[in-house]
């Protein structure tokens, strides 16, 4: 495994983080293809004996259920000082006032009941999921500030928005002296390149690092197009359509390639199709999921994978642009 800095900090990382949206139980409501923690468990040690030390979780994923499967799974196989624990807050845990957002009321409430149920004294990187409309962005930073300098974050992080957000963010944070953003979590894989136009540049640009969501496309960079769901993945996920609905035919160019390459070369698409993002220079660790050992193995093998320039232009070239979506 290779380690490297969360941006300008001197937090080391895998370059590889395991994303804990598949831990949670299909009783939890909000992802019902997800894994119990029985069969969450062995994918964390799994994960740590292959040199993975960075976890990424969120307080609304399975109704919290999959922030205390990721705590006591990474209590009972890890060591807490080598570990990199990431949650975020923004949604909503239940539909009532003040429960979801990024009020200073909102974060305090969450930073706690996050800490409460991954059973620890701290969080190595909490991230704003998405950006509140509702809130002035200086009352959430400043809250945020207070969250760091209270001991309960050690960083923070943001996910999915538009780059100008982050640009304020980052500026007003500078300027009153508070805890400044070292992350961004965006939506980008072969299929979806549209943070290529600004956040990318601005993350380069800031020392940010990188961290992506949904490297291979919820599974459509895994293997053959196909134009019926199969999964129960594939059926129940709601969000997947939002994503992916309105590009099909587009895409299906992309994965043809990415499967066309993997055959010539021998190897699984989604060794493929992560490569190439492990090979863009501001990416610093994709948020990888895994619901069968094959995809841990794949992504880590994929960091040996060294695509030529030609290779990586024959993946890039069916690509067109896409609406901006993600930012819900």
């Amino acid at each position: 495994m290779n380690y490297v800095r969360i941006g300008r900090t001197g937090l080391k990382v895998s370059r590889l983080c395991l994303g804990c949206m598949t831990y949670g139980g299909p009783g939890s409501g909000t992802h019902p293809w997800s894994l119990g923690e029985e069969e969450s468990r062995p994918f964390f040690r799994r994960a740590l004996d292959l040199g993975i030390n960075f976890f990424d979780t969120a307080n609304m994923y399975s109704g919290g259920m999959s922030e205390e499967i990721t705590g006591r799974a990474l209590r009972d196989f890890g060591r807490r000082d080598e570990l990199v624990v990431a949650t975020k807050v923004y949604h909503p845990w239940r539909e009532r006032p003040n429960t979801g957002g990024l009020s200073r009321k909102a974060i305090f409430t969450a930073i706690d009941d996050s800490l409460r149920r991954l059973g620890l004294d701290y969080v190595d990187l909490y991230q704003i999921h998405r950006w509140d409309y509702a809130t002035a962005i200086e009352e959430t930073l400043e809250a945020l500030h207070d969250v760091v300098k209270s001991g309960k974050a050690r960083y923070l992080g943001a996910s999915s928005m538009h780059a100008w957000q982050f640009c304020k963010a980052l500026y007003l944070a500078e300027q009153r002296g508070w805890t400044r953003f070292v992350s961004m979590q965006p939506h980008y894989n072969l299929l979806y390149r549209e943070e290529e136009r600004e956040m990318l540049k601005l993350c380069s640009a800031e020392g940010i690092a990188v961290i992506p969501w949904s490297p291979l496309a919820r599974g459509r960079l895994t293997r053959p197009w196909r134009d019926e769901p199969v999964s129960p993945r594939e059926k129940t996920d709601a969000y997947a359509k939002v994503l992916y609905s309105k590009t099909r035919e587009a895409d299906r160019a992309v994965v043809d390639r990415v499967n066309e390459l993997a055959q010539h070369r021998n190897l699984p698409p989604a060794q493929i199709a992560l490569a190439w993002l492990l090979h863009r220079p501001v990416v610093t660790a994709p948020i990888i999921g895994a619901s069968k050992m094959q995809h841990l193995d794949d992504g880590v093998a994929a960091l040996d994978v060294q695509l030529t320039t030609e290779e990586l232009s024959f993946l890039e070239a069916a690509y067109i642009p896409h609406a901006v979506v993600g930012f819900e």
